[in-house]
């Protein structure tokens, strides 16, 4: 029940999580081009994207341990090499985990860079390429339907 519950969650969080961050993205990119001033909304745009993806990183963290797609831990462990033999495992015990905690770390980077970065352009720049980074790395990563057998689009 509650691994159905985090499971939906966490399919539906992504869809928030990929419209901020190309809201935030494309805004900073205009902003950082036009040398606008950086604003509260800006802030506002770009601290929610942070949090959305912190969110979707927690309840990804917490599926990752329980979830049969990663048979890393209980009574239905695998040896480490099976799992890497099996694309699906392999999938979601290495690379999945692996691209979104990078990018999760990368817009992280982005927001800190952004609170030192001297003048509106920098900050909007700072954001811009720290968050796009985050968000090539969360579209590889994703089980989209056609890359991941078994995988939705919710």
């Amino acid at each position: 029940m509650l691994y159905s519950i985090l499971l939906r969650a966490h399919s539906g969080v992504r869809w928030l999580v990929l419209v901020l961050l190309v809201a935030a993205a494309v805004s900073a990119f205009l902003k950082w081009q036009r040398r606008d001033e950086y604003s509260t909304g800006d802030n506002k745009l770009y601290v929610w994207a942070l949090i959305a993806t912190h969110i979707q990183v927690t309840i990804g963290l917490i599926l990752y341990f329980v979830s049969p797609k990663v048979p890393l831990f209980g009574d239905g462990a695998l040896p480490f090499g099976e799992i890497m033999k099996n694309p699906l495992y392999r999938f979601y015990a290495v690379e999945h985990i692996a691209l979104m905690l990078i990018a999760a770390v990368l817009i992280t980077i982005g927001r800190s860079r952004l609170r030192r970065a001297p003048g509106p352009i920098n900050k909007h720049r700072a954001v811009f390429i720290f968050y796009t980074l985050g968000l090539i790395a969360i579209l590889a990563a994703i089980p989209w339907p056609f890359r991941i057998p078994g995988a939705g689009w919710f």
